[in-house]
Parts: C-alpha cells; structure tokens; sequence
C-alpha cells in the first residue's frame, strides 16, 4: 500500500452563506493530492503527456459522511490501489484536527495514447516504475 498524505485548509471561497463547503470542492481537494503525489513520483500531467500519454480519470465514486467549512484543516491520504492496468487511488478526506472522516472517494485514471486516442494495456512502464521508486522509499530514488 503507497500512500501520500496532503494537508490544506478550507478556504473562504470555497463555503457558501453558511459556512458549509460545497460537495463538488471535496473533488478538487482530491485532484490537489492527487497532484502533489503525481510530483512527489516525478510523473506529473506535464511529464504524462510527454511521455505520450493522458490519463482521463474514467471512474469516481464518492461518499460523504460530515461536511467541512471554511476554516477547516483538512488531511487527505491517498492511497495507490492499483497500477498495473489502471491507476486507482483511494482517497479519505478527515479532519486533521480530530481525525474524524468526513469523506472517502475513489478515481480511476486509464492510459490513452496522445497519437491515436487508444487506451494502453498495460499501463504504460514509466508510471509502474515511478511508483514503485516511491514504495522503495527514498533511498531507491
């Protein structure tokens, strides 16, 4: 199991009149972990695509158990499930705080080719590379 740990904090633009955080920003506080991990791999969107490949997320499942507001420290722990044929990340969204869960969610990316649009089986080696550099640990980087 390879897991990256995110902290941020609820932002004021991010609550409505209330305080409460909108549903669909919990999805974008997934996509800022999901792109530290991708930097702290060394294979980010930039180096995806030139490398030949997108990588669309083709599935999201999500499940709310207690909303955050504005103030709010956040700990998102992402988790790498799966890498081989897919990328799949399991997320758990708490309050860094008290460590209450206040969301979990998975995403599923897939591999596309940038020439020909065709999804790639296997995943492509360079991902399954960097993450196993990164459950090394770093001495292996």
């Amino acid at each position: 199991m390879h897991q990256h740990e995110t902290l941020l904090t609820v932002p004021f633009h991010d609550a409505d009149m209330m305080g409460v955080t909108w549903h669909g920003h919990y999805i974008r506080y997934m996509e800022i972990a999901r792109c530290e991990l991708l930097e702290r791999i060394g294979y980010t969107y930039l180096d995806m695509y030139d490398s030949g490949y997108a990588w669309p997320v083709v599935d999201l499942k999500i499940r709310y158990s207690k909303g955050c507001t504005f103030g709010d420290r956040l700990r998102i722990l992402i988790t790498v499930d799966e890498v081989e044929f897919r990328f799949k990340l399991s997320y758990r969204i708490e309050n860094a705080d008290t460590g209450e869960l206040l969301t979990k969610a998975s995403t599923t990316q897939v591999a596309v080719d940038t020439k020909t649009g065709e999804m790639s089986y296997p995943s492509p080696k360079i991902l399954v590379d960097r993450i196993e550099a990164f459950a090394a640990g770093p001495s292996a980087a």
